[in-house]
Protein backbone atom coordinates (compact mmCIF):
# COMPACT_ATOMS: atom_id res chain seq x y z
CA UNK A 1 0.00 0.00 0.00
CA UNK A 2 0.93 3.63 -0.37
CA UNK A 3 -0.74 6.86 0.62
CA UNK A 4 -0.92 9.85 -1.70
CA UNK A 5 -0.57 12.69 0.72
CA UNK A 6 0.26 16.37 1.11
CA UNK A 7 1.77 17.44 4.41
CA UNK A 8 0.00 20.83 4.52
CA UNK A 9 -3.51 19.68 3.64
CA UNK A 10 -6.07 18.94 6.39
CA UNK A 11 -7.76 15.84 5.01
CA UNK A 12 -4.57 13.82 4.48
CA UNK A 13 -3.61 14.78 8.01
CA UNK A 14 -6.79 13.11 9.24
CA UNK A 15 -5.53 9.84 7.79
CA UNK A 16 -2.00 10.34 9.12
CA UNK A 17 -3.35 10.99 12.61
CA UNK A 18 -5.55 7.90 12.35
CA UNK A 19 -2.54 5.84 11.25
CA UNK A 20 -0.46 7.18 14.12
CA UNK A 21 -3.13 6.24 16.66
CA UNK A 22 -3.22 2.74 15.18
CA UNK A 23 0.56 2.42 15.08
CA UNK A 24 0.48 1.72 11.33
CA UNK A 25 3.18 2.85 8.92
CA UNK A 26 2.38 3.20 5.21
CA UNK A 27 4.77 4.66 2.62
CA UNK A 28 3.56 7.97 1.26
CA UNK A 29 3.87 9.94 -1.96
CA UNK A 30 3.64 13.71 -1.65
CA UNK A 31 1.30 15.45 -4.11
CA UNK A 32 1.99 19.16 -3.80
CA UNK A 33 -1.43 20.70 -4.21
CA UNK A 34 0.01 24.20 -3.85
CA UNK A 35 1.93 23.51 -7.07
CA UNK A 36 -1.24 21.97 -8.59
CA UNK A 37 0.30 18.53 -8.99
CA UNK A 38 -3.14 17.05 -8.32
CA UNK A 39 -4.24 18.27 -11.73
CA UNK A 40 -1.47 16.49 -13.62
CA UNK A 41 -2.31 13.50 -15.80
CA UNK A 42 -0.44 10.95 -13.60
CA UNK A 43 -2.47 11.79 -10.50
CA UNK A 44 -5.77 12.16 -12.36
CA UNK A 45 -5.36 8.49 -13.34
CA UNK A 46 -5.20 7.69 -9.64
CA UNK A 47 -8.04 10.01 -8.60
CA UNK A 48 -10.10 11.78 -11.26
CA UNK A 49 -11.49 14.08 -8.54
CA UNK A 50 -7.98 15.56 -8.13
CA UNK A 51 -7.89 15.64 -4.34
CA UNK A 52 -5.81 13.98 -1.67
CA UNK A 53 -5.64 11.67 0.22
CA UNK A 54 -5.79 8.47 -1.78
CA UNK A 55 -4.80 5.03 -0.53
CA UNK A 56 -3.51 2.74 -3.27
CA UNK A 57 -3.73 -0.94 -2.38
CA UNK A 58 -1.29 -3.60 -3.52
CA UNK A 59 -3.75 -4.81 -6.17
CA UNK A 60 -3.99 -1.31 -7.66
CA UNK A 61 -7.33 -0.38 -6.11
CA UNK A 62 -7.42 3.31 -5.18
CA UNK A 63 -9.54 4.47 -2.26
CA UNK A 64 -10.20 8.18 -2.00
CA UNK A 65 -11.88 10.20 0.79
CA UNK A 66 -10.29 10.22 4.22
CA UNK A 67 -13.12 8.52 6.12
CA UNK A 68 -13.34 5.72 3.54
CA UNK A 69 -9.60 5.15 3.93
CA UNK A 70 -9.94 5.11 7.71
CA UNK A 71 -12.81 2.61 7.53
CA UNK A 72 -10.65 0.28 5.46
CA UNK A 73 -7.78 0.60 7.93
CA UNK A 74 -10.12 0.07 10.89
CA UNK A 75 -11.30 -3.20 9.36
CA UNK A 76 -7.72 -4.39 8.91
CA UNK A 77 -6.52 -3.12 12.30
CA UNK A 78 -9.48 -3.01 14.71
CA UNK A 79 -7.40 -2.19 17.79
CA UNK A 80 -7.51 0.37 19.19
CA UNK A 81 -11.07 1.03 17.99
CA UNK A 82 -11.42 4.53 16.60
CA UNK A 83 -14.79 4.21 14.87
CA UNK A 84 -16.91 2.68 17.62
CA UNK A 85 -16.97 -0.36 19.89
CA UNK A 86 -20.45 -1.79 19.33
CA UNK A 87 -23.42 -1.05 17.08
CA UNK A 88 -24.66 1.91 19.14
CA UNK A 89 -21.20 3.36 19.63
CA UNK A 90 -20.40 3.04 15.91
CA UNK A 91 -23.52 5.06 15.12
CA UNK A 92 -22.70 7.73 17.72
CA UNK A 93 -19.13 8.09 16.47
CA UNK A 94 -20.36 8.29 12.88
CA UNK A 95 -22.90 10.94 13.88
CA UNK A 96 -20.34 13.17 15.60
CA UNK A 97 -17.70 12.70 12.95
CA UNK A 98 -20.20 13.69 10.28
CA UNK A 99 -21.26 16.69 12.35
CA UNK A 100 -17.60 17.67 12.68
CA UNK A 101 -17.30 17.52 8.90
CA UNK A 102 -20.48 19.46 8.12
CA UNK A 103 -20.48 21.97 10.97
CA UNK A 104 -16.71 22.41 11.23
CA UNK A 105 -14.56 21.24 8.36
CA UNK A 106 -16.90 22.54 5.67
CA UNK A 107 -17.16 25.90 7.41
CA UNK A 108 -13.39 26.19 7.79
CA UNK A 109 -12.87 25.18 4.17
CA UNK A 110 -15.47 27.69 2.99
CA UNK A 111 -13.63 30.44 4.84
CA UNK A 112 -10.09 29.49 3.82
CA UNK A 113 -10.82 28.71 0.18
CA UNK A 114 -12.62 32.02 -0.30
CA UNK A 115 -9.94 34.15 1.35
CA UNK A 116 -6.47 32.64 0.78
CA UNK A 117 -4.71 34.07 -2.31
CA UNK A 118 -3.60 30.61 -3.47
CA UNK A 119 -7.26 29.72 -4.06
CA UNK A 120 -8.10 32.85 -6.08
CA UNK A 121 -9.53 30.79 -8.95
CA UNK A 122 -10.17 27.57 -7.03
CA UNK A 123 -13.03 28.18 -4.66
CA UNK A 124 -13.98 24.51 -5.11
CA UNK A 125 -11.52 21.76 -4.21
CA UNK A 126 -10.39 19.48 -7.02
CA UNK A 127 -11.18 21.97 -9.80
CA UNK A 128 -8.20 23.61 -11.60
CA UNK A 129 -9.96 26.93 -12.20
CA UNK A 130 -13.20 28.68 -13.03
CA UNK A 131 -14.55 28.95 -9.49
CA UNK A 132 -13.52 32.40 -8.23
CA UNK A 133 -13.62 33.27 -4.55
CA UNK A 134 -16.82 34.69 -3.11
CA UNK A 135 -16.08 37.17 -0.30
CA UNK A 136 -19.54 36.74 1.23
CA UNK A 137 -18.73 33.09 1.90
CA UNK A 138 -15.83 34.15 4.14
CA UNK A 139 -18.19 35.90 6.52
CA UNK A 140 -20.66 33.06 6.35
CA UNK A 141 -17.90 30.56 7.05
CA UNK A 142 -16.83 32.52 10.13
CA UNK A 143 -20.39 32.52 11.42
CA UNK A 144 -20.62 28.78 10.80
CA UNK A 145 -17.40 28.25 12.73
CA UNK A 146 -18.82 30.24 15.65
CA UNK A 147 -21.80 27.89 15.59
CA UNK A 148 -19.45 24.89 15.51
CA UNK A 149 -17.67 26.13 18.65
CA UNK A 150 -20.99 26.69 20.43
CA UNK A 151 -22.14 23.14 19.71
CA UNK A 152 -18.80 21.61 20.68
CA UNK A 153 -18.65 23.63 23.90
CA UNK A 154 -21.93 22.09 24.98
CA UNK A 155 -20.98 18.58 23.88
CA UNK A 156 -17.64 18.65 25.66
CA UNK A 157 -19.14 19.99 28.89
CA UNK A 158 -20.08 16.46 29.92
CA UNK A 159 -17.82 14.31 27.76
CA UNK A 160 -14.10 13.63 27.82
CA UNK A 161 -14.08 13.33 24.04
CA UNK A 162 -16.34 14.48 21.23
CA UNK A 163 -18.32 11.24 20.86
CA UNK A 164 -18.21 10.22 24.52
CA UNK A 165 -15.66 8.64 26.86
CA UNK A 166 -13.24 7.37 24.23
CA UNK A 167 -10.93 9.04 21.69
CA UNK A 168 -12.26 8.45 18.16
CA UNK A 169 -12.12 9.69 14.59
CA UNK A 170 -14.60 12.39 15.64
CA UNK A 171 -11.83 13.91 17.77
CA UNK A 172 -9.39 13.72 14.88
CA UNK A 173 -11.76 15.53 12.52
CA UNK A 174 -12.64 18.15 15.13
CA UNK A 175 -9.04 18.79 16.13
CA UNK A 176 -7.83 19.18 12.55
CA UNK A 177 -10.82 21.41 11.75
CA UNK A 178 -9.74 23.83 14.48
CA UNK A 179 -6.14 23.81 13.25
CA UNK A 180 -7.30 24.37 9.67
CA UNK A 181 -9.49 27.30 10.72
CA UNK A 182 -6.42 29.05 12.15
CA UNK A 183 -5.39 29.74 8.54
CA UNK A 184 -8.32 32.16 8.40
CA UNK A 185 -7.40 33.68 11.77
CA UNK A 186 -10.19 31.80 13.53
CA UNK A 187 -9.35 30.53 17.01
CA UNK A 188 -11.18 28.93 19.91
CA UNK A 189 -13.37 31.64 21.50
CA UNK A 190 -12.37 32.69 25.01
CA UNK A 191 -15.74 31.58 26.36
CA UNK A 192 -15.27 28.01 25.09
CA UNK A 193 -13.30 26.64 28.03
CA UNK A 194 -14.43 23.05 27.46
CA UNK A 195 -13.23 23.14 23.87
CA UNK A 196 -9.90 24.66 24.93
CA UNK A 197 -9.41 21.96 27.59
CA UNK A 198 -10.21 19.20 25.12
CA UNK A 199 -8.04 20.75 22.39
CA UNK A 200 -5.00 20.90 24.67
CA UNK A 201 -5.50 17.26 25.62
CA UNK A 202 -5.61 16.20 21.96
CA UNK A 203 -2.65 18.42 21.05
CA UNK A 204 -0.57 16.55 23.62
CA UNK A 205 -1.20 13.17 21.99
CA UNK A 206 1.76 11.99 19.88
CA UNK A 207 -0.54 11.54 16.87
CA UNK A 208 -1.21 15.29 16.81
CA UNK A 209 2.25 15.71 15.26
CA UNK A 210 1.40 13.45 12.31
Amino acid sequence: MKLYDFALAPNPRRVRMFLAEKGIEIPSVQINTREREQFGAPFIKINPFSVVPVLELDDGTCIGESVAICRYLEALHPAPPLMGRDAKDVAIVEMWNRRAEVEGMQAASETVRNSAPMFADRGIAGVPGGFPQIPALVERGKKRMARFFEFWERQLAGNAFVAGPHFTIADITSFITIDFAKRADISIPAECGNVARWYEKIANRPSAQA
